[in-house]
């Protein structure tokens, strides 16, 4: 197969990367203090905060739900955090990933145990490098652990793309814009259960299939940092 400009020769990626290698991924847990919860995460060059405040009481108090905690999710990038300044106004494409963000993580949450209240998280992306919907989710997961949120599981989140042909993992921002295709996925590892499950561009039957497979096993990596961070909050230490 022959190789483009998004993969070398060597089979190396623009950053250096195998095709099947996440980028490096550090997470951090409660660095908010006036956060019920919170989480940092860098993925790549991604570099975003997470902050869960509730369960609390609803405003305006008419769209509280008699029989479970309403969740609401704002997912807002810096002006900054691009390399063209971006309005700080919501965009459609934030107001987009909120909304899949919502979704990913809801099925994880136990919200019947908090009728009549509201859990709010907020994710704000201070850099930006190609999978922040991903990152946000899993920083997001955290978080709500932190802040003590009943919770059937973590969420954890990776993209797979197709660059130059070639199924890769966790592409960044110049393989995500360039690329043939991109699909984010999310899971409940210990439930083996998919909560997310998008796709922007063609892969066939055999290149879904890996891509799928590709993904899933990103996840399981990334679930052990999850673990890791919140061990190392909690208990001070991390067992391998």
């Amino acid at each position: 197969m022959k190789m483009g400009k998004l993969i070398n020769e060597e089979g190396l990626r623009v950053d250096g990367r195998r095709v099947d290698e996440l980028r490096p991924i550090k997470i951090e847990v409660g660095i908010l203090k006036n956060a019920d919860g919170s989480a940092y995460i860098e993925m790549g060059k991604n570099k975003i905060v997470v902050a869960v405040y509730g369960p609390k009481e609803v405003h305006p108090k008419h769209m509280s739900l008699p029989d479970k905690c309403l969740l609401r999710c704002r997912y807002h990038m810096s002006p900054f955090s691009t390399d063209v300044r971006k309005n700080p106004a919501p965009s459609r494409r934030e107001i987009e990933i909120s909304k899949v963000v919502k979704e990913a993580l809801e099925s994880a949450l136990i919200l019947y145990d908090y009728p009549r209240t509201a859990i709010e998280i907020y994710m704000e992306v201070l850099q930006s490098d190609g999978g922040s919907r991903c990152a946000a989710i899993t920083a997001a997961s955290v978080a709500l652990s932190d802040a003590g949120i009943n919770m059937r599981d973590l969420v954890v989140a990776c993209a797979v793309g197709k660059a130059d042909g070639m199924i890769i993992l966790d592409p960044n921002d110049i393989e995500d814009k360039e690329g043939e295709a991109d699909m984010p996925l999310a899971i409940m590892p210990n439930l083996n259960q998919l909560t997310l499950l998008q796709i922007e561009g063609k892969f066939t039957k055999e290149e879904f299939e890996k891509a799928f497979n590709l993904a899933l096993e990103g996840c399981r990596k990334i679930h052990h940092i999850q673990k890791k961070a919140l061990m190392l909050k909690y208990f001070g230490k991390v067992e391998e």
